[in-house]
């Protein structure tokens, strides 16, 4: 393993732009990461690259999952957001990774880092939509941490943790036919909708027991950047009048002046949930399965395609019928 010096006197922020970590963005950090940490990563599913960790004990059935997220005040949400939906979506967004893997959530800490002048009754009221929405999921929160913070900073971490009777559905795993869905609608995120949304456990854990399924995440950071981590980064051809556009992504296109298919491929926090079905799968008994289990409608969007974009230089996405791609990249963080 490769050590690090340790650069003594060297500070935590760059003046330089180039040494910076916005200069590499999100997912290249995360690849460095996994190298800094050598051994001590164990390879997936265990370790780095899918929306929870995953391991198997060595008493009992079953497997346990592992995922953590969280709020900051002023990215993820302002004062114009209730604290009891900032609460709720702490906890949320942390339950749609467990069942984008099959899961169950069971219990989970949270850690704050807030400011001394942090005002009581917000505190409560964020704090009250963690509980509604735990008890909604049956979710225990066991405990946490509080930690004073510089002024003007609220951050609130939660650490989840899931178990799945099933082996869980990890993504990248794809091959050329193989098709792509997604539940629900996509777009609508920037009018609210990712305050509001219900994570797919219901969904997730019977999609990891139906034949076929070989791939799953949930949709954070939208349809265009989480599709290259569902195949594994091998090609996509997407048909765009198959995309299931949400209602407030058409609303919110009236006044963006961009395609409401941009939004719903693009604006993320969608957490509905991706998934791959095997080219040899049985379609037409698949759907009738989920209608007859789920409200929630399914929508295949595209297919895995011959090609390799890593080696070829070009795009992981394309449209079928060789219109040119116009919908973003969806969001990088740090980009």
């Amino acid at each position: 393993m490769t050590m690090c010096p340790r650069a003594p006197g060297r500070r935590v922020f760059s003046d330089d732009p180039d040494s910076s970590v916005a200069a590499v963005g999100e997912m290249a950090l995360i690849r460095r990461i996994h190298g800094w940490l050598g051994d001590a990563n164990p390879a997936p599913p265990e370790g780095i690259g899918d929306d929870c960790a995953v391991w198997r004990p060595d008493q009992g059935a079953g497997w346990e999952l592992v995922t953590v997220d969280g709020v900051c005040y002023g990215r993820h949400f302002d004062d114009s957001v209730s604290a009891w939906d900032a609460g709720r979506k702490l906890l949320a967004r942390n339950i749609s990774d467990i069942a984008a893997m099959g899961g169950e959530p069971v219990r989970g800490v949270v850690a704050l880092w807030l400011a001394g002048a942090t005002d009581l009754e917000w505190l409560h009221a964020f704090y009250s939509g963690i509980r509604d929405c735990a008890l909604k999921y049956g979710v225990r929160i066991v405990g946490g941490d509080v930690a004073e913070a510089p002024a003007g900073v609220f951050l609130a971490d939660l650490t989840l943790i899931g178990r799945c009777a099933v082996e869980p559905v990890r993504r990248g795993i794809a091959r050329e036919g193989d098709s792509i869905w997604v539940t629900g609608s996509l777009g609508g995120s920037l009018l609210g909708k990712h305050f509001r949304f219900e994570p797919r456990i219901s969904e997730g854990a019977w999609l990891a027991r139906r034949v076929g399924v070989k791939a799953m995440m949930d949709i954070s950071d939208g349809l265009a950047k989480d599709l290259v981590s569902l195949v594994g980064g091998r090609m996509v051809e997407l048909d765009p009048d198959s995309i299931p556009v949400s209602a407030e992504a058409i609303r919110f296109a009236a006044g963006s002046g961009r395609d409401p298919l941009y939004h719903a491929l693009s604006d993320g926090e969608d957490y509905e949930l991706a998934f791959v079905m095997d080219a040899k799968a049985d379609i037409d008994g698949f759907k009738r399965e989920w209608n007859a289990c789920f409200d929630l409608p399914i929508t295949c969007v595209g297919r895995v395609v011959s090609g390799s974009p890593m080696e070829q230089g070009v795009p992981a996405i394309r449209l079928a019928g060789g219109k040119p791609w116009t919908y973003g990249s969806g969001y990088e963080h740090l980009g």
